[in-house]
């Protein structure tokens, strides 16, 4: 402790000086000699030391009064004043306010009561069909979820009574403890950031401000929906605690697999087998569509298989936004497993007059196998 050094001259002030004029000094010399900005000069560290162990001691009027009377020898071991020493430090309030004017609110923005957090937000998984992705659909769902408790509305105390400030940290929420030169600050172990406490818990929620309970929702799927697309429902979340604002519910969706149709963004894919006959001399088919209309394909003369055709506006609606995809159908030539007398007898008669033009592919690899043989043979 600085015995020879007035603690009124180092806040100076007159020793008439009242509350407001010493925390208006001590926050102007606090400011001025504190050791961030003063960073590696001891001069100011001890004189920062001092202007504390000032303050911390006018502030209080009992060690005020105590100080007037006995000098510093109102804290030195065995002095009049009793009380024991200072602790170094100034009220938690006033340094917090002092930090916040220097460090620009690092510290907690001046010691005020945090707020309740939101509620927590979910997630629900749904699955729809292909179908339903097409049209879109109104569903509804139930969700067990904490709510706000209706007989205290939140509040968590019982009805007709409420929360007290609390006592440890004076209702800011936070306590602070100065450790060296600097400050630390954590919620309030009493009210855990509150700055209330509840004195007469509601029965319904045990103080909680929330219940688990079911919640029936009903959710719009928009046409055009696809796999993992996210729907968001505002505030149906989790009830934030002692009435704070509920967090979000988000629907994902996913798409049953069809047994027709596969998806790929705004395009449906199907493949569809057709005779080799119709492969050959060409022909029409109708591929029924998720919009309910029968679609009619033209197969030309002499199709692959693996071919695809596209049918233009027949996919998928654009999510939110005019168009349709377009349906693609991917050919696969089928060939005949069960013939009767008769049909094996045409297909050797065709057999028959084959020059192999028919079927350029196939005769061009044969003549290229036929090209490899009569070089390995020479």
């Amino acid at each position: 402790m600085s015995a020879e050094i007035d603690f009124y001259e180092l806040l100076e002030v007159e020793r008439t000086a009242d509350e407001k004029v010493l925390k208006s000094a001590y926050r102007k010399l606090a400011m001025k000699f504190h050791p961030d900005k003063n960073p590696g000069c001891q001069d100011s560290e001890a004189k920062f030391k001092q202007i504390n162990e000032a303050y911390a001691c006018l502030s209080d009027p009992q060690k005020r009064a105590a100080y007037d009377r006995y000098g510093h020898a109102a804290f030195q071991q065995g002095g009049g004043g009793g009380g024991g020493g200072f602790g170094g430090g100034a009220d938690f309030g006033d340094l917090g306010d002092i930090f916040e004017t220097i460090f620009g609110g690092a510290f907690g923005g001046g010691g005020g009561r945090q707020q309740a957090r939101r509620g927590a937000d979910l997630r629900y998984d749904m699955e729809i069909t292909l179908e339903e992705a097409f049209h879109g659909k109104t569903a509804e769902i139930a969700v067990e979820v904490a709510q706000s408790c209706e007989p205290c509305a939140g509040t968590g105390a019982t009805p007709g009574t409420s929360a007290r400030r609390c006592n440890l940290c004076g209702g800011h929420g936070k306590v602070r403890a100065q450790q060296g030169f600097f400050m630390v600050e954590r919620a309030c172990p009493t009210c855990h950031g509150r700055g209330e406490v509840i004195e007469s818990p509601c029965r319904s929620c045990r103080g909680e401000g929330r219940v688990d309970a079911e919640q029936k929702l009903e959710v719009q799927i928009p046409a055009g929906v696809d796999n993992g697309t996210r729907i968001r429902l505002a505030n149906k979340g989790e009830a934030g605690p002692f009435g704070a604002p509920a967090g979000d519910l988000y629907i994902f969706l996913h798409i049953k697999r069809h047994r027709m149709f596969e998806r790929d963004g705004t395009t449906l894919l199907t493949r569809c087998p057709i005779s080799f006959t119709k492969a050959a001399l060409g022909g029409e088919i109708e591929i029924p569509g998720l919009d309910g209309a029968r679609h009619k394909i033209e197969i030309p003369a002499g199709i692959q298989s693996g071919k695809q055709l596209r049918k233009r506006g027949a996919g998928m609606p654009v999510l939110q936004a005019r168009g349709v995809g377009d349906l693609v159908i991917e050919i696969q030539v089928e060939t005949p497993t069960k013939l009767s007398a008769r049909q094996r007898e045409l297909l050797r008669e065709f057999q028959a007059t084959e020059t192999g033009e028919e079927t350029p592919q196939s005769k061009g690899f044969f003549d290229r196998i036929k090209d490899a043989w009569s070089d390995l043979t020479e």
